[in-house]
């Protein structure tokens, strides 16, 4: 997520001031695991020092993908640590601050304030049945807790609630969020954010986190994309945002196509369900590419072993990723 930082750039601060415009190919870190479940930090290091060299413009940090909601506060913060001193300021970090409520999510906050993050992302409040005004409540007070470029994470299928768009762009004109990464997988929703955000000026970064159609988000007019895909190939997606930013529509088609037959590994997978299945296969796949030692899963998601390791190479090997 490489900043702008000429006059292009239009996200407001609380007072108005002119902020880092983020966009481009923004992965979700995968987190490797030792086999006991620990932070296996040398295939940590290899892993980004990899997507860095792969030409990604940003690294989200502490999302879904990255098994955050299995982490305690201390793994949160080694994993954090970590990701900002391999980086090393090469390419801007966002954390995750992914809680139940706002209290613990303004912790979190502090944390990644304190470890050096460059924004936050946060989903609406999850387990106590919340609506527009509660959603509104609760990233006005992350906003007022922190000087922190503010992103909103709308994943509906893991928080029960969607993020309304006329909400979405009142926080964005009022320069409380600096923007949104759309996991909802309801394109119509994100067609018509895009048209609002571009009617108001584009106050707000909008990213898509499909892996399959970000096509379609470009053609939307997306600032970017956060494919947890990247982590196993992170090409495609920089050589598509790049002929995107040209206007070769051929090419993008081209590289999404490519994307989305390597995407098959996340259907391979038989018997297991969600970050199971998902993410699983993500690190099955790093496994055997020689990316991470290990495709260990968070407690108490199972590690996907025997028959489900041998689909996901079989969809390597089709195309071309393993001998």
């Amino acid at each position: 997520m490489t900043p702008i930082n000429d006059t292009t750039s239009t996200n407001n601060t609380k007072d108005n001031t002119m902020t880092t415009k983020f966009h481009g190919v923004i992965p979700p870190v995968v987190t490797p695991l030792t086999p006991n479940g620990d932070l296996d930090v040398a295939s940590y290091e290899k892993l980004i020092n990899r997507l860095i060299g792969q030409g990604v413009d940003g690294l989200f940090v502490l999302g879904s993908t990255s098994e955050v909601a299995f982490f305690d506060d201390e793994m949160r913060g080694r994993v954090l640590s970590e990701a900002k001193r391999i980086i090393d300021g090469r390419v801007p970090l966002l954390a995750g601050v992914i809680d139940t409520e706002t209290l613990r999510v303004i912790r979190h906050i502090g944390q990644a304030e304190e470890i050096g993050v460059d924004a936050v992302v946060a989903t609406a409040p999850f387990y106590a049945i919340t609506g527009p005004t509660e959603i509104e409540n609760h990233f006005r007070a992350l906003h007022e807790a922190t000087d922190l470029p503010l992103f909103v994470y709308d994943i509906p299928v893991c928080v029960h609630v969607k993020v309304p768009v006329d909400l979405m762009m009142k926080l964005g004109r009022e320069g409380v969020i600096a923007g949104c990464k759309d996991s909802s997988a309801d394109d119509v929703s994100f067609r018509r954010l895009a048209l609002a955000n571009r009617a108001a000026g584009s106050p707000l970064s909008l990213f898509t986190g499909h892996e399959v159609v970000v096509d379609g988000a470009f053609m939307s007019g997306t600032d970017g994309v956060v494919p947890g895909l990247a982590n196993v190939d992170a090409t495609s997606y920089v050589a598509m945002y790049k002929a995107y930013r040209e206007g070769d529509w051929e090419t993008v088609r081209i590289e999404q196509d490519k994307a989305a037959e390597l995407m098959e590994i996340a259907f391979a997978p038989q018997g297991v369900v969600g970050p199971a299945a998902g993410v699983g296969a993500f690190k099955t796949a790093m496994q055997l590419l020689g990316i991470i030692e290990t495709n260990t899963m968070s407690v108490p998601l199972p590690t996907l072993t025997g028959d489900n390791v041998e689909r996901v190479a079989e969809v390597l090997r089709r195309v071309g990723q393993l001998a």
